[in-house]
């Protein structure tokens, strides 16, 4: 089902998401989610000391977001390698720092130094000599922050929405490589620039909203949809607003036929895209049906009635 922009501050206009610039500053904002680096083959240290080694040579490091942006305070994982790779052919891990900006004490001689800021990283090859060095890294990073609404405004529950951030384009197998999977509403994810394909997901059946969000290095995009979609909650009675009848077997349809969701219990509960449908429901030998039709953003109750049925 296709959403609806509910206000718009770039130029450019996406089908279904609001976005907003902020500043660089925002960006660095703590985030709920781990630290992805983008070296994943490193060996560990092979001999019992501290990560941090001591040498002649003092390797100061500090990270931006930008050429232009100040230098990242916190949330940065700094891991140092050395750049030949071990016999199982990775590479082996030296040193490693976690917070803003930081300092190593190493042997001279040629390291491979990455930066992971979130999901965004980068890799600098350094040469290291007795004495003081500064370096720094540009990351080209921005920051992603994602909700959803219902029509009218209306807030969606969080436990009841998700985000799974794709890649732009599709493999050789024609998917897309997903980045990260449920992303909670309104948690900043650093991310490399670059354009995503980015799926929100209201409750678990077909309420969902698709569209490419641009990141901007430097800068945190916000992007809000407007889920066309509604609570519905079934139930079969002998007479209206009567008791559920239990141990009923439960099948929604969509209007051109095709099962969208089956379940079993006295209710059945679940978020719809709006549109037309029909309930079935069997209880022993008889089966019941109805049609009905969802309505953006107006939850509400789908009885029944357990009189007229066929024998199955």
């Amino acid at each position: 089902m296709r959403g609806t922009i509910s206000r718009l501050f770039t130029r450019t206009a996406l089908s279904a998401f609001v976005l907003l610039a902020a500043q660089a500053g925002h960006a660095q904002e703590v985030l709920d989610l781990p630290a992805m680096p983008g070296i994943s083959g490193y060996a560990p240290p092979t001999i019992d000391i501290p990560l941090a080694q001591q040498g002649d040579g003092e390797l100061r490091l500090a990270a931006h977001l930008t050429d232009e942006s100040p230098a990242i305070s916190r949330g940065l994982v700094w891991r140092v390698f050395k750049p030949e790779a071990d016999e199982s052919g990775r590479l082996p891990l030296v040193a490693s720092a976690q917070g803003g900006s930081t300092t190593f004490n190493l042997e001279p001689g040629s390291y491979l130094v990455h930066a992971a800021f979130g999901r965004a990283g980068a890799t600098k090859r350094i040469t290291v000599a007795r004495g003081v060095k500064s370096e720094t890294i540009v990351l080209d990073a921005g920051g992603l922050k994602l909700d959803a609404i219902l029509s009218g405004g209306v807030r969606i529950p969080s436990t009841k929405l998700r985000f799974d951030i794709y890649e732009e384009g599709a493999d050789a197998s024609g998917d897309r490589p997903l980045i990260i999977p449920h992303v909670r509403p309104n948690s900043v994810v650093r991310l490399k620039a670059g354009t995503y394909h980015v799926v929100s997901t209201y409750g678990s059946v077909n309420a969902v909203i698709r569209s490419d969000i641009s990141v901007e290095a430097g800068k945190l995009t916000e992007a809000t949809v407007e889920h066309r979609a509604a609570e519905l909650t079934m139930k079969l009675v002998r007479e209206k607003g009567g008791e559920a009848i239990a141990d009923t077997a439960w099948a929604v349809l969509t209007d051109s036929g095709d099962l969208v969701r089956e379940s079993v219990g006295a209710y059945a509960s679940m978020v719809l895209a709006e549109g037309d449908y029909a309930v079935v429901a069997k209880n022993r030998d008889r089966i019941y049906q109805r049609e009905f039709t969802v309505a953006a953003g107006r939850n509400q109750d789908v009885e029944v009635l357990a009189s007229e049925a066929t024998t199955d």
